[in-house]
């Protein structure tokens, strides 16, 4: 049994019956808000751990909600989307969710993301100084990185963007976070340098670039790296 608190964030009852108990079967303390304002309000009264929410809400778009929160908490947020609205999901990280869960989904897949997001938090804003997954290893200290006992080769970008990457295992990250953190603001439009840094990086740490185990593509949105 663990003593984290969830806030499920959503309008419709169906969805409200089959998390509530499925996040009480897993061990989570669950609470429930059907409005942006009860959910802004628990949020600031209550320090969830972490929040589901789904992005039409009856009186203020969800995003809304992400903006307002953020000024004052950094509660996971895990925002519920159907699967063809991306610019949603961009805008949704861009302005600080954590992850996203495309509908119709699966509750083995929510436990998942809820799992890595708290696992994510309970980190804090450390930075360990070696990574370590499947045969890479990631050394932040020596700026080496590793593939099954052998150095591997990276260019300057090529390391900032697998750092990057490695710093949030599991989550996804979006291109202009991407673009942001490695090569500046001024080229948050530059998509094509991304996906051919990303071709690069793949070609060097994966068995098969094109099945990659890392380094999973999330069509539209970004990327997102996965650490087991």
């Amino acid at each position: 049994m663990n003593e984290n608190r969830i806030l499920v964030v959503d309008d419709e009852p169906q969805i409200q019956r089959f998390l509530h108990p499925a996040l009480t079967a897993s061990g989570y303390d669950v609470m429930t808000a059907a409005t942006a304002a009860d959910a802004e309000r628990l949020i600031a009264t209550s320090a969830p751990d972490l929040v589901i929410l789904d992005l039409g809400l009856p009186d203020k778009d969800g995003k809304e909600v992400i903006r307002t929160v953020r000024a004052f908490s950094e509660v996971p947020i895990i925002v519920l989307s159907a699967r063809d609205r991306e610019a949603e999901k961009i805008a949704s990280l861009d302005l600080g969710a954590n992850d996203y869960v495309e509908k119709p989904f699966g509750i083995g897949e929510l436990l998942a993301r809820v799992r890595t997001a708290l696992r994510q938090k309970a980190a804090g804003t450390s930075v360990p100084s070696v990574f370590e997954s499947n045969g890479l290893v990631v050394d932040m200290v020596k700026r080496v990185v590793m593939l099954n006992g052998e150095e591997v080769h990276l260019t300057r970008k090529e390391y900032q963007l697998l750092v990057h990457l490695v710093l949030h295992p599991g989550l996804v990250v979006t291109h202009r976070q991407l673009l942001a953190s490695v090569w500046g603001a001024a080229h948050l439009e530059d998509l094509h340098y991304l996906r051919v840094f990303v071709g690069q990086l793949r070609a060097k740490i994966e068995q098969d670039p094109n099945q990659p185990h890392f380094i999973r593509t999330e069509p539209g949105v970004g990327y997102r790296f996965i650490a087991s």
